[in-house]
């Protein structure tokens, strides 16, 4: 197959100089990458984090055109690469895992006086009493990938919660995969991440299974899907 694998953060720009992004660094989405390439498949990989690629071992050595990686910053970033690919590039399948920002940046402001200030600058300045930074929703990328770029193969989707119980996660995580028209969910919670995952779809349709098995489990399944027509 040839599979298209997004993994790592997107920075959300406050300034040219600042930023708002998360804790992942893509190491999940890195060892899928790696791990579809040790089985064979041709592989492009878009990532904020090449660098977490040196941790992975490979008997085999990546060079094109089986093996491709793309860097990313922001999400800007990551929604022209991922246009580009699935619209041009012919794959198979996709495994969404990169954890895109849920919001933009529509504006800084600082209060004084009972009043709204703009405080837009290409870099804040430090001496402000109190910043507020205006959030908006930003669009899924996941969501885009069949409903605006016309996808039919084979879908991933990851979803991550924090707080839940694994029947709680289990029921988000259908829900979830149901919307974005995904073939496959992988979820799991902030606080089991390292241990453990679940895979599947439909109702009762999910697996337990060991974190260090996640990306060998999950190409199993992918390999044995039919072709999606979704």
């Amino acid at each position: 197959m040839n599979i298209l694998v997004t993994a790592g953060n997107t920075q959300t720009p406050v300034d040219r100089v600042r930023c708002i992004t998360n804790i992942f660094s893509g190491r999940t989405g890195a060892q899928v990458a790696s791990s579809a390439f040790e089985r064979g498949h041709t592989v492009t990989l878009l990532t904020s984090h090449p660098e977490v690629l040196d941790e992975i071992t490979s008997t085999r050595e990546r060079v094109a055109p089986q093996w491709g990686v793309r860097a990313y910053r922001t999400f800007d970033d990551l929604d022209a690469l991922m246009r580009a690919e699935i619209t041009t590039g012919g794959y198979d399948a996709i495994v969404h895992a990169a954890a895109v920002s849920d919001y933009h940046v529509a504006g800084v402001f600082t209060h004084r006086d009972g009043q709204f200030e703009d405080a837009t600058a290409g870099k804040v300045k430090s001496s402000y009493p109190e910043l507020w930074l205006k959030l908006t929703p930003a669009p899924k990328l996941v969501d885009k990938v069949r409903a605006e770029w016309g996808f039919t193969g084979k879908l991933v989707k990851f979803k991550l919660e924090v707080g839940v119980s694994a029947a709680e996660l289990e029921e988000i995580a259908e829900r979830s995969r149901v919307h974005s028209r995904a073939d496959l969910m992988v979820a799991n919670t902030l606080e089991g991440m390292r241990d453990w995952a679940l895979i599947g779809a439909g109702p009762g349709g999910y697996r337990h299974i060991a974190r260090a098995e996640l990306a060998a489990r999950l190409l199993t399944a992918v390999e044995a899907l039919p072709r999606s027509t979704n």
